[in-house]
């Protein structure tokens, strides 16, 4: 129990320092406050579950700053596809696109993000993670498991809201009648946004999501 909430408070953490990144980014270019990411707690999970593969498996690149830059772009690079697929593919919704930048692939990843990713994995191994470490591993055993115990349980709980809620964006593309792309997104921007607070933050989140699932339609149809 002690080992996996360790593992879940490391990735609770950089998840929230991953957060933090993403909302100083956003709420630049936006020029306001932008709650970024998909859940509804102050956390990317994108970010945790990168930090712990680095953790995890390439500590051993340690000695070899190179290595360990290049493997962390890999590793990071990989996860950013991954999860625009796999998210594309659940909701039928594109979260974010790189499409109009140089050196992306699919518009899922884009070489300039990749070598933050890797400079930050570097960051990660050296300084962030040892020192991390060394904060939590200080704290009594039974008072860590209550707080990372209960936090679990309401990150669980998190998901399942914010899934609930991310799921209504496809229901709502679902039920229009139209099909070109770019109306249907703004339709269904337009009619969430006047629902619950949770989904207007969500619609803030990402305000260059696009719907998809009529340009899906529509390949299978010409094939």
């Amino acid at each position: 129990m002690y080992n996996f909430l360790l593992y879940f408070a490391l990735f609770l953490i950089y998840s929230f320092l991953g957060w933090v990144i993403e909302v100083i980014c956003c709420s630049k270019i936006q020029k306001k406050f932008v709650n970024r990411g998909f859940l509804i707690g102050p956390y990317c999970p994108i970010y945790g579950t990168a930090a712990l593969i680095i953790i995890l498996l390439l500590k051993k690149y340690e000695n070899d700053l190179a290595a360990l830059f290049v493997m962390s772009i890999v590793v990071c690079s990989v996860i950013e596809y991954v999860t625009s697929y796999i998210m594309e593919k659940l909701f039928k919704t594109r979260w974010w696109n790189y499409s109009d930048k140089p050196f992306n692939i699919n518009g899922r990843i884009c070489l300039s993000n990749s070598f933050l990713f890797g400079f930050l994995g570097v960051l990660l191994v050296y300084f962030i993670n040892p020192f991390t470490y060394s904060i939590i591993t200080k704290i009594p055993n039974i008072l860590f498991v209550i707080i990372f115990g209960g936090l679990f349980i309401l990150f669980c709980v998190d998901i399942g809201i914010s899934f609930r809620i991310i799921s209504k964006i496809k229901f709502t593309a679902d039920d229009m009648k139209k099909d070109n792309t770019e109306e249907i997104t703004r339709k269904v921007k337009k009619i969430l946004s006047k629902h619950s607070r949770l989904q207007r933050r969500l619609i803030n989140a990402f305000p260059n999501l696009e719907l998809i699932r009529r340009k899906i339609e529509n390949k299978k149809i010409k094939k």
